[in-house]
This record gives C-alpha cells, sequence and structure tokens, in this order.
C-alpha cells in the first residue's frame, strides 16, 4: 500500500499553533485528492479539511474553519495542516488521508489511504 506518515503534533496551549505534515510515499502523491481527519476517543472519526489533486479547491469543517489551512506541495509528496487558534477541543489524534479519485472527500469512506495519526492536545 502507498503509506503516509503524519508528524508535527504534540501539546500545545488554547491559543496556539501547530503545522502537520503528512508524507507520502511513492510518485502517486500528486494525484491524489488528499483529506484530514481527527478523531477523540469515544468520538467518531471526524472531517477537518480536504484539497483536490491540484490544490484547486479546498474545503472545511465549520467547527475549523478560518482557524485551520491545509495545503500541499505536490513536488515533496507532502500535505500539510496549518492550526491556529487551538482550543481544547481540537484535541484529537489527526490523520492524514488519500484519495485516489482526485477530487474532495469528506466521509473517511471516501479515503483508501491512512498514515497513523499523531496526537494533538490542546489544553486549556
Amino acid at each position: 500500500q502507498v503509506q503516509l506518515v503524519e508528524s508535527g503534533g504534540g501539546l500545545v496551549q488554547a491559543g496556539g499553533s501547530l503545522r502537520l505534515s503528512c508524507a507520502a510515499s511513492g510518485r502517486t502523491f500528486s494525484s491524489y485528492g488528499m483529506g484530514w481527519f481527527r478523531q477523540a476517543p469515544g468520538k467518531e472519526r471526524e472531517f477537518v479539511a480536504g484539497i483536490t489533486w491540484s490544490a484547486s479547491i479546498t474545503y472545511y469543517a465549520d467547527s475549523v474553519k478560518g482557524r485551520f489551512t491545509i495545503s500541499r506541495d505536490n513536488a515533496k509528496n507532502t500535505a500539510y495542516l496549518q492550526m491556529n487558534s487551538l482550543k481544547p477541543g481540537d484535541t484529537a489524534v489527526y490523520y492524514c488521508a488519500g484519495r485516489i479519485a482526485g477530487d474532495l472527500g469528506f466521509h473517511h469512506r471516501e479515503y483508501d489511504y491512512w498514515g497513523q495519526g499523531t496526537q494533538v492536545t490542546v489544553s486549556s
């Protein structure tokens, strides 16, 4: 399988920022749609942000609009999630995901490849 590896998570105080990275193996990354999801203990996996293969379209969950920015650098086989103004409610394991179809996907069932997750903890 294609491998996706997240990094950049950690512990941050409310109001702080983190940037997550998702490094992909192989040379097919540029054709994937990419997404970020998160999952807190006892809760379902939640869509956070998505980006098309060409980065022509991005979309965000209402809960993160104006605070998070998804981007990608296809030459580096890497996707990013810049997270600003973090809140305790953002605490979760964050996963990057790849979609063979290059357009947007909004549910985890629409994605084909997954990273292992990186923990983000926001303290008050």
